[in-house]
């Protein structure tokens, strides 16, 4: 799998954003379940163990999208890619790809997981029911940094979704989920 990631951010790299889109209709035959619920489960287990205002939210939410392992790199034209999973109650709900493409002052490569955490029906159905879901349209998604959790209580959610970013490793400017389009995997 990191070998189909390294050459679609190639890919991305030298022909630009439409790339990662064609590139990704195809992926649904090499997606390993497997791998994606054991790296799901264990990255919402630590984010949520490590992380006070997430374990809240996560308490209240109706589902969660997971994205353990998101790889970004970009020079000039950029792109991510993860693959995920909805979990709802406890189980496993469907399979999903999350992609980015961007273009702009940008150098490097990072790598990154994060979560979704999806607080009533109507965010949980629009997923479900959209052809792709592009944040930024659609649920109002706050992406929560340590400013936004330190103003949060369980009280105070109001949102549709609220978004956590986590593991950061590598050296990119700038972090943002907008623009991000999160796909059901067939």
């Amino acid at each position: 799998m990191m070998k189909f990631r390294s050459a679609l951010l190639a890919a991305v790299l030298a022909v630009g954003a439409p790339a990662l889109t064609t590139a990704c209709t195809s992926l649904p035959d090499e997606v390993d379940r497997a791998e994606i619920d054991a790296s799901s489960r264990a990255a919402l287990n630590k984010l949520i163990n490590d992380n006070a205002t997430a374990k809240a939210i996560y308490d209240q939410s109706e589902a969660v999208l997971v994205f353990p392992s998101m790889v970004k790199a970009g020079l000039g034209i950029g792109g991510a890619y993860g693959e995920g999973e909805l979990i709802q109650n406890g189980a496993t709900v469907d399979y999903y790809n999350s992609m980015t493409g961007s273009w702009g002052l940008q150098a490097g490569a990072q790598e990154y997981g994060y979560a979704v955490f999806l607080m009533n029906d109507d965010a949980v159905q629009y997923l479900s029911e959209s052809d792709g879901w592009e944040i930024g349209v659609g649920p109002t998604v706050v992406l929560v940094n340590a400013g936004v959790a330190e103003n949060l209580s369980t009280s105070t959610l109001k949102e549709d979704a609220y978004a956590f970013v986590f593991n950061q490793k590598g050296l990119m400017a700038g972090l943002s989920i907008e623009g991000t389009k999160i796909t059901k995997l067939q």
